[in-house]
Formats: C-alpha cells, sequence, structure tokens
C-alpha cells in the first residue's frame, strides 16, 4: 500500500463558526484569524494505493461554481486536485474508487465537472461511495445544511450509474479501510480508518477538522447535532489513545498529521508531523 497526500488548496471561513462555543481568544492561539475573523483552511484529501485499487478520499471544493459563489471562501494557492493526482504520478482515469466522506461542497465539489452544460464525473472509471442515509440527507436537505448540500456536485454521480453505498454494520467494500459512522456534523458522516502495516490511520474529516480541534469541546458552529459531535470525538480519541491512531486531517493549513495522548486535562495533541514522516 502506498499513500499520497493530494492538496487541493486553501479556503477561508469564519473562526467562530469553526470552533462554536470556544473563545476566540482561546482558538486564535492555535488558528490566527485575518480583521475579518476569517481563517485559512486546507482541503486535503488522500490518495491510496492499494493492489488493484487507486482510492481518493474526497475531492475538495472543485471548480464550477460560480464567481460569486467563491468569492465567500477566498480560496488561494497554487495546488489543484488534478494537479496533485498528476503529481503523484497518476490520471483521473485510473481513479477505481472515490470515498466521500459527506456531500458538504468543500468535500465532494471536485467529483464532478462542468463541461459546456454538462455536468461529467472527473473520475470516469471509479465508483463513488457514499451512504444511504446520507445520500437522502443531502438530496432532502434541512434548513440548516441546504446551502452546503449543492445538488449539481453529487446528483450527476447517481444519474451516471456509478453511485455505490457503504452501510453502517456491512462489511467494508475495502480490504484495509474501516469506517467509523459519525451522526454529528452530519447524518452519517463517513470517517475511514486506513490500515497501513501496524497503523490506523484516521481520515478526521469534519468529525477533527485540525489539530486546534482536538479538546473534545472544541465542536464546529455547523454541526446540526453539536452534543452529539461531543460524544463520538470522546469515543474516536479514546480509541485512538489506546491504540496510538494517526490523525489525518483535511482541513488543517499547517499540520498533516497528529497522534494524542492522556493528560491532566484530558485527551490532547501530542505531537504534529507530515505524514510523509510514517510511510
Amino acid at each position: 500500500m502506498q499513500l499520497h497526500v493530494i492538496e487541493t488548496g486553501f479556503f477561508k471561513l469564519d473562526g467562530g463558526a469553526m470552533f462554536g462555543i470556544v473563545p476566540k481568544s482561546i482558538w486564535q492561539r492555535y488558528v490566527p484569524a485575518d480583521e475579518n475573523n476569517m481563517c485559512t483552511w486546507a482541503m486535503r484529501c488522500l490518495l491510496i494505493e492499494d493492489g488493484n485499487r487507486l482510492i481518493l478520499i474526497d475531492t475538495g471544493i472543485g471548480d464550477k461554481q460560480s464567481e460569486s459563489f467563491f468569492k465567500h471562501y477566498y480560496l488561494h494557492g497554487d495546488d489543484t486536485l488534478l494537479g496533485s493526482i498528476q503529481k503523484a504520478g497518476f490520471s483521473p482515469n485510473e481513479v477505481t474508487d472515490v470515498i466521500l466522506t459527506h456531500l458538504h461542497f468543500d468535500h465532494v465539489g471536485g467529483a464532478v465537472r462542468k463541461q459546456g452544460e454538462k455536468y461529467l464525473l472527473t473520475f470516469p472509471n471509479a465508483r463513488y461511495w457514499s451512504n444511504s442515509q446520507h445520500w437522502e440527507w443531502a438530496t432532502h436537505p434541512n434548513a440548516r445544511e441546504v446551502h452546503s448540500f449543492l445538488k449539481e456536485n453529487f446528483l450527476p454521480i447517481h444519474e451516471s450509474g456509478h453511485l455505490h453505498f457503504i452501510e453502517e454494520g456491512q462489511p467494508s467494500p475495502f480490504e484495509h479501510i474501516d469506517f467509523f459512522f459519525a451522526d454529528g456534523h452530519t447524518e452519517k458522516q463517513l470517517i475511514p480508518i486506513i490500515r497501513y502495516g501496524n497503523q490506523r490511520i484516521v481520515y478526521a474529516a469534519d468529525l477533527i477538522p485540525s489539530h486546534a480541534h482536538v479538546p473534545v469541546h472544541y465542536v464546529m458552529g455547523y454541526d446540526v447535532r453539536p452534543l452529539l459531535t461531543f460524544q463520538e470525538k470522546a469515543r474516536m480519541l479514546e480509541e485512538a489513545v489506546q491504540h496510538d491512531y494517526v490523525f489525518f486531517f483535511e482541513h488543517d493549513a499547517r499540520y498533516q498529521c497528529a497522534r494524542v495522548h492522556r493528560t491532566d486535562k484530558g485527551i490532547r495533541l501530542k505531537d504534529t508531523f507530515p505524514l510523509e514522516s510514517i510511510l
């Protein structure tokens, strides 16, 4: 198995929204904000070579939305989804599987591209994986998430016949990837846990979006069920301490990976490092 970090660029979101009830006087020690209270976040994906499968986890924000949409998110950086995949030595046609942790626009936007007036799959030979309950949630969105679920990002996947589901309680369709199902941020977010040799690498997605979100009460204002996120994070962090999991951060602009440990104040960050240091 080989793992490749796929950087897709940066965007900005309001710091208060990203940290919920945590005061700015605390969170800004770890994630600085600009004069408009906006913080920079990554949209970091992961590409996995596993036997005859080339598996991509998440796809970033893409580039098919309008200029008026993108101006709200201050996209910047030189990296792109396809550029990073090509830099790793692959083409979009070689990707066999795309795991979508959830269907918010900053995770699924790159899954579908626009050509003229048509929407086409970015990875035409891949199976795209979601969860049936999350799919129902996204295609019939609640008022809280309606602006995060942009149907042009994912309906073409179903229309193409490439949509498949990973279900809770059923065997994983991947030999070396298990899944933790989290309902606090959104219904049935998929958290992949990659078995890489003797290590477990958790693609933390929006359960723990950055190193600054490790403390259990550091929960995003975007979460639809924040109290449930507390419980899910506590469970995941406890497993991480017991089994020495590595967290791979999708949204951390500074750090790719981290481990955690138990302290007098609870489970906290132990160290941070690039993914390549453990491969």
